[in-house]
């Protein structure tokens, strides 16, 4: 059964690990090692090979999510280092199905639980939304497209749901939900209030790194031991992004996970935050969301604020603005975001 250590890895790289990039800084040495020449740290390979500069924007995050693996898992670089290529090229083998495992038990969890997050305490979702069959979410129930509708479109509009609902309108993943701010308010004034504080995304976090038993429960000193237990010491940015994606896939109709929807375009929606979130530009920001999730976040304090003010961010703005726009004026939306890409 795949444990929260291979979480880590997917939340990092969506698509997986590829072999070729992962395992050329751990072959490199071992194939120096025969012309006389002794590595005795991994990341010298990386240093010495350019990485840095031959690597596309994806490989480094691949390599990047490789190198988080190796201070994860105790011990692993010394027996990469010491093992045959035949058994490096079979723990890689292992890391992958611990990976897809991993993604699989999430997204398989996510999709009941979910249910039971977004229906109003004492009541009941009208028409009811079974916990283990994706037909009938999305924008076909109210309650599941008022939290995907994107941050500046008006979901009790009647022409804007309808035109949601028959597909006029495609919303492309850099258009982001209003399901990711504080009590689902989109301040187009403000785009970074509130902006990732969503008590939906930290039941899901909770769901996902502590264990789904805690959800609704009150703080204790034991309560984070799960993500003691697999070193989870603090709320990384990469993990808000994965987080952000399984409950947007959740809420959608889809039944397969897949990078290439372009319907979900759940590639797209991931890197759009996760490129937010490593944007040097908006490091304070994104610092101060940091703070939150860690200080009043699930693995210290469950219960999360309800409310925030940061200053406001132009570029932030202007990136809102422009995804609404080409969703206002564009007839595929989808087609401008992977073309900026």
């Amino acid at each position: 059964m795949p444990t929260k250590r291979e979480t880590l890895v997917v939340i990092a790289v969506p698509e997986g690990l590829p072999l070729a990039v992962t395992l050329a800084p751990v072959l490199t040495p071992k194939r120096m090692t025969k012309e006389n020449l002794l590595v005795r740290v991994l990341s010298l390979c990386e240093t010495m090979a350019n990485m840095a500069l031959i690597c596309t924007d994806n490989e480094r995050k691949e390599y990047s999510a490789f190198h988080e693996l190796l201070q994860i898992v105790p011990g692993l670089e010394d027996r990469l280092m010491n093992s045959s290529e035949e058994e490096v090229i079979h723990i890689a083998d292992l890391v992958q199905k611990g990976v897809n495992g991993a993604h699989a038990d999430d997204t398989k969890g996510m999709k009941s639980a979910i249910i039971d997050w977004i229906t109003p305490k004492g009541q009941s979702l009208n028409p009811h939304i079974p916990r283990n069959i994706k037909s009938g979410r999305r924008f076909y129930h109210e309650r599941t497209g008022a939290l995907l509708c994107p941050a500046g479109l008006d979901w009790n509009h009647s022409e804007t749901r309808a035109k949601l609902v028959n597909g006029e309108i495609q919303v492309a993943g850099d258009q982001w939900p209003v399901f990711l701010y504080a009590d689902y308010s989109y301040d187009p004034e403000d785009p970074w209030n509130g902006l990732l504080h969503s008590g939906l995304l930290v039941a899901a976090f909770k769901h996902t790194f502590t264990s789904p038993s805690l959800v609704d429960q009150e703080p204790k000193a034991t309560r984070s031991s799960n993500a003691r237990l697999h070193r989870i010491r603090s709320v990384m940015k990469a993990s808000i992004a994965y987080i952000a994606t399984q409950v947007r896939f959740s809420l959608t109709s889809a039944q397969v996970f897949s990078q290439m929807d372009l319907v979900t375009d759940s590639k797209c929606f991931y890197n759009s935050i996760d490129e937010l979130l490593n944007d040097p530009e908006e490091k304070d920001e994104v610092n101060q969301l940091l703070t939150w999730w860690n200080r009043y976040g699930p693995i210290s304090v469950v219960t999360p604020l309800t409310s925030s003010t940061y200053a406001s961010l132009p570029s932030l703005h202007g990136q809102r603005v422009d995804a609404i726009s080409k969703q206002r004026t564009c007839k595929d939306p989808a087609e401008a975001c992977r073309k900026q890409r």
